[in-house]
């Protein structure tokens, strides 16, 4: 039986403004700032993240209308490349697509909720939080995305509103543009902003469960990552420009020591219960797009076969995603994740505009939005900022493409079992 399409235009854009705004739009900056050195360069890069998210946007809505259904990456490369890159595509989802950035979001909420929880542990918290809506999402999946909904319409509202009052009490330092540039760290600093923006193709992951998927998915990628371009953008202006950078580098919970020197301990504790929402809802998000994908591949053969998921929510799926969360959430820290995630996403989403490219050449009437500039402006960003990174990510460029090969190695043990 086809799963049920529940999901209109309004459920899907809320997954993907749910799925992005997380942990990085709220811990990355004190990172950025103490490598870049300047507000401006900065803000620069969350607004060269948000372009390089628009076009990535627009590339998967071409792909999402030409291969329909859901499974995101895994789905697009086993039918533009290879069954092999689909497989690698959902093995890098299950691992830094998903569980990884659900763990960081857990880190994350742990963090703040330090500030009103200091006798509890960080990762006691996370785990929680992450146990809580994998009970949610393996329950319904209407009520499971109007209670995302409402969460993110009242997130949005509450960051416009802190965004407003900060704007009031920000001391404009004299300048505020670039004052130098470093062609390495800013690559690095684009890699960890788009960990940041991540999940601007959280509707291509439930595409079979959204109704009238022509024309809402697409609708949905460019609504949702557009929004969340100028919340990022303003939300981090503030970060940079509200306190000294000195007070904020290399600093997870930037938002609250911004809010404490703006506003006081009141303004402090208002966004921390902003951000604190902020986390939950991209956490439920993710837990309900990821199991998707080990659903599909389940029904093709590729895992499994108790991953399957005939209807209702993918309980398993579910249940597979909280462990190896968990497992992350517990053995990283909050900064070697950032590097990996970034890393190895860029990657996925990189090869995944390839086979885009490949299907238009093989086939020239599949119409792709934009073409060429639009996929070819994507990769030369993309490969640009993963080429002149992995001196300063190290380990997360090695881990990156160390879960690329083993996904490859799954792959080919795999193919050997089915022979």
């Amino acid at each position: 039986m086809p799963p049920l399409r529940q999901l209109g235009l309004t459920s899907a854009t809320c997954l993907v403004i749910a799925s992005m705004v997380g942990t990085g739009v709220f811990t990355t900056s004190g990172f950025l700032i103490a490598d870049l050195g300047s507000p401006g360069w900065v803000i620069l890069a969350w607004l060269l993240g948000g372009l390089i998210a628009m076009l990535g946007a627009l590339c998967y809505g071409s792909l999402a209308r030409a291969v329909p259904g859901s499974g995101g990456e895994y789905l697009f490369l086993r039918e533009t490349l290879h069954p092999a890159a689909g497989y690698v595509a959902g093995w890098v989802s299950l691992l830094a697509g998903f569980s990884a950035p659900v763990a960081m979001a857990a880190f994350g909420f742990g963090e703040y909720a330090g500030a009103w929880l200091p006798q509890v542990p960080v990762k006691v918290t996370g785990s929680i939080l992450l146990c809580g809506f994998a009970a949610v999402h393996a329950l319904h999946v209407a009520r499971g995305a109007l209670v995302q909904n409402i969460a993110v319409v009242t997130k949005l509202v509450l960051l416009a509103v802190f965004i407003g009052f900060a704007a009031g009490r920000l001391a404009w330092p004299e300048p505020v543009a670039p004052l130098g540039f470093d062609r390495a760290l800013f690559a690095a600093a684009l890699v960890w902003v788009s960990f940041s923006y991540s999940g601007w193709n959280a509707a291509v992951y439930i595409g079979a469960e959204i109704r009238d998927p022509a024309r809402n998915l697409v609708r949905s990628l460019c609504l949702g990552t557009g929004a969340v371009t100028v919340v990022y953008v303003l939300v981090n202006a503030v970060f940079v420009l509200g306190a000294p950078a000195a007070e904020i580098a290399g600093q997870v919970a930037v938002a609250q020591i911004v809010a404490q020197r703006l506003g006081g301990t009141a303004l402090a504790h208002g966004v921390t219960a902003i951000v604190l929402l902020a986390l939950a809802t991209s956490v439920s998000a993710m837990l309900m797009a990821g199991p998707r994908v080990y659903a599909r591949m389940a029904d093709d053969g590729l895992l499994p076969a108790w991953l399957r998921c005939a209807s209702g929510p993918p309980r398993a799926g579910i249940a597979l995603q909280l462990a190896v969360s968990l497992l992350f959430l517990w053995t990283n820290t909050f900064a070697a994740l950032l590097s990996y995630i970034g890393f190895t996403l860029s990657l996925s989403t990189a090869l995944t505009v390839v086979g885009l490219i490949r299907k238009k050449r093989r086939e020239p009437a599949f119409a792709v939005i934009g073409w060429p500039l639009v996929p070819l402006a994507f990769l030369a960003f993309v490969l640009w900022s993963l080429v002149f990174s992995i001196g300063r990510l190290q380990w997360g460029a090695v881990w990156g493409v160390a879960t690329l090969a083993l996904g490859w190695l799954a792959w080919r043990l795999q193919a050997g079992r089915a022979t």
